[in-house]
C-alpha cells in the first residue's frame, strides 16, 4: 500500500463499543472519561509506571522556543486534568504566555482547575472538533493522549489548522505500538493487564477495555503524517518516545 493510499484509509476516529456514528462516539467518549475522572491521574501514573510525566516534560521542552515568548498564545486540546497544560506552563517559566486548556469533559476540567492553585491558567469546556475560537489565534496547539479519542481525526486536524496562526506549530503526543519482541510483550500488557488493573482501580470497566482498541485503531505514524500534510501542515514529523510506546507528532501551518 502506498503512502498516498494510506492517507485515505476509512478511519474516521474513536469508536467505542456500540458507537454507530461520530456523534454517538463523541458522547460515549465524554461519558467514559467523566466516569473515571476521580481516579484519572492516579491511573495514568500507575499504569504507565510514571513514565507519562517524562513524556509530558519532553513534549513541552520541544516547544521551548514558543513557550518562552511572552506574547505567545497556546492551546492545549483534550487537556483532561491538565497535566500537559501544567508541563507547558512550567516550561514557559517567567515568560508567562497565555495558555488555555480545553476539554469537553466538565468533570476533567473541574479537577484541572482544582489543581491550578498558583499558575492561574485558563480553562475552556469545548469540543475539539468545534472550537469557540477565532481563526488564526494561537501560536501553538498541543494535544496529549487525547487526539486519539476524537470522533474524526481529519476534522480535528483541520480545526487545529484553522485556529493556528500562519507559521504556528502543532504537537500531538499519543500512544503507539512498538515492534518486535518488546511490542509483543507490550501488547500482552496493554490488552490484558492494563484493562484489568484500570478496571480494578477505577471501578469502571468500559474505558480501560476501550483504551487498547483505540490505540490499535489509531493511524500508524506514516499514515498520521500523511493526514497532517493533507490537512495543511508542513514539516510534519514523528519522534518516538520510550521505544515507540508513545510519540510526538509535529507540524507547522
Amino acid at each position: 500500500m502506498t503512502l498516498n493510499d494510506r492517507s485515505i484509509e476509512p478511519v474516521l476516529g474513536a469508536t467505542p463499543a456500540d458507537a454507530h456514528d461520530p456523534q454517538f462516539a463523541a458522547r460515549a467518549v465524554r461519558e467514559m472519561f467523566t466516569s473515571i475522572a476521580p481516579r484519572y491521574d492516579l491511573l495514568n501514573h500507575v499504569l504507565s509506571f510514571n513514565v507519562d510525566r517524562l513524556w509530558w516534560r519532553r513534549a513541552a521542552r520541544t516547544f521551548t522556543h514558543i513557550l518562552r515568548r511572552p506574547d505567545a498564545k497556546i492551546l492545549d486540546l483534550c487537556c483532561g486534568t491538565g497535566d500537559m497544560t501544567f508541563a507547558l506552563n512550567r516550561r514557559a517559566g517567567a515568560s508567562k504566555p497565555r495558555i488555555l486548556g480545553a476539554d469537553f469533559s466538565h468533570a476533567m476540567l473541574q479537577r484541572a482547575s482544582a489543581k491550578d492553585t498558583k499558575s492561574h491558567l485558563r480553562w475552556l469546556e469545548a469540543d475539539a472538533l468545534n472550537l469557540p475560537c477565532r481563526d488564526e489565534q494561537f501560536d501553538l496547539v498541543t494535544a496529549a493522549f487525547g487526539f486519539r479519542n476524537l470522533a474524526d481525526y481529519d476534522a480535528g486536524l483541520r480545526e487545529i489548522v484553522r485556529v493556528l496562526r500562519p507559521g504556528g506549530e502543532c504537537g500531538i503526543l499519543d500512544f503507539g505500538v512498538p515492534q518486535g519482541l518488546l511490542g509483543a510483550v507490550y501488547r500482552i500488557y496493554f490488552r490484558r493487564v492494563l484493562p484489568a488493573l484500570g478496571t480494578l482501580i477505577s471501578g469502571v470497566k468500559g474505558p480501560y477495555a476501550y483504551l487498547p482498541a483505540s490505540v490499535e485503531r489509531f493511524p500508524d505514524p506514516e499514515a498520521m503524517l500523511a493526514r497532517m500534510r493533507g490537512a495543511g501542515f508542513r514539516d510534519a514529523t514523528w519522534t518516538p518516545y520510550t521505544f515507540a510506546i508513545a510519540g510526538l507528532y509535529r507540524g507547522k501551518k
